[in-house]
């Protein structure tokens, strides 16, 4: 169906602007804990399922391991499924070296993440952290900083 102003209808996946204080709050956490831990240049990117400052369950990606698509829908699920505690819906949140641009690797474990969430009937958060920030793939939405610092 066609209509006038069809056009201009849009739905945005993910996090939008303003991003609420607790879920910026956690995210912040997520770029911390993460500047604080990696310290190397070049290292695997992490796959993380939990709350960030919090309980997390952790997948370590191998450089040119064979995942397809099927094996990180599989990875996501196992730790959407251990990292699932009281009403507490889990976020996921790849760590990885480079710059806050959408990767391959970022779209590789977001389709996975979307496969796994909407199995187990959850909805997903997701974003990508880097030493400088955090990004959402779907959305753009994105925070970074020069220097992070622990309040």
């Amino acid at each position: 169906m066609h209509g006038p102003g069809w056009g201009r209808l849009a739905f945005v996946e993910g996090i939008s602007e303003p991003v609420a204080p607790a879920l910026a709050a956690v995210l912040r956490r997520a770029v911390v804990d993460h500047a604080r831990a990696e310290r190397r240049r070049t290292f695997p990117a992490l796959v993380h399922v939990g709350v960030p400052g919090g309980s997390e369950e952790v997948f370590a990606v191998v450089p040119d391991e064979p995942l397809d698509h099927g094996l990180r829908a599989d990875v996501v699920a196992a730790l959407l499924q251990r990292s699932r505690r009281g009403r507490t819906v889990p976020m996921v949140w790849l760590t990885r070296p480079g710059p806050l641009v959408l990767e391959d690797v970022d779209a590789q474990w977001l389709s996975a993440a979307r496969s796994a969430t909407a199995e187990a009937g959850v909805a997903l958060t997701l974003v990508v952290v880097t030493r400088t920030g955090w990004f959402d793939p779907r959305s753009g939405t994105r925070r970074v900083w020069k220097r992070i610092r622990e309040r």
